[in-house]
């Protein structure tokens, strides 16, 4: 029984502590790229979005290589915490953060984009700082694209499984998540155990993207 429930509790962890990542990561990013203008803007924002459309292999490539044994970041991690980072479920939080990342950062964007300029301006004139202007007046405007974004990025989280398979591996009980349960499964032909993990699946993905629908049209 442990068996069964352990992917599923570690993709719930992975989904969780990458989200919190996400939305952190999401936020500062969108609110320094909103209603800015420089050179080059356009090259950023695509490479931010270049997770979302990239094979999921091509994602995993590029993670093994900054985060592998031999990458520049993987050595560091490697020499600060004295264990490497690949196949452990650290490795799965940060395939789960590059690939949700796009989705927080676009309705995060969007969301402070659409937030009243004047409004903002009028806060600064009462006396407001940066931090109080964006925090008092941005954030709570723009909640109902931020909590979208971080439903959807949850969700994506909950079902990556291309990069996490190259990066953090397959192992029962340390880093396999339900994606990977059920690629096995269905491998080893146990078809019965696959529909368990893809009906949790299922029913987890519906509930998040119909608590993101419900976010943006009320």
């Amino acid at each position: 029984m442990m068996e069964f429930w352990w992917p599923v509790w570690l993709s719930i962890k992975v989904a969780f502590v990458s989200g919190v990542m996400v939305v952190l990561l999401g936020i500062i990013t969108a609110k320094w790229m909103a209603h800015r203008r420089f050179k080059g803007k356009i090259v950023i924002e695509t490479l931010l979005m270049l997770p979302l459309v990239l094979p999921p292999s091509v994602v995993g490539f590029f993670l093994i290589i900054l985060f592998g044994k031999n990458g520049v970041i993987g050595k560091g991690i490697e020499t600060l915490f004295h264990a490497p980072v690949m196949f452990t479920w650290y490795a799965a939080v940060i395939a789960a953060v590059v690939v949700s990342f796009p989705l927080m950062y676009q309705s995060a964007k969007a969301g402070l984009e659409a937030v009243d300029q004047t409004i903002e301006e009028a806060a600064r004139i009462d006396g407001a700082n940066e931090y109080q202007v964006f925090w008092h007046i941005s954030i709570p405007l723009a909640k109902k694209a931020l909590i979208s974004g971080a439903i959807l990025a949850f969700a994506r989280s909950l079902g990556e499984f291309g990069a996490t398979l190259m990066f953090a591996g397959n192992i029962p009980g340390k880093t396999q998540t339900m994606p990977t349960a059920i690629y096995v499964a269905i491998e080893s032909g146990e078809t019965n155990l696959a529909w368990a993990w893809v009906a949790i699946t299922m029913l987890l993905s519906f509930f998040l993207l119909l608590c993101a629908t419900t976010f943006k049209s009320h």
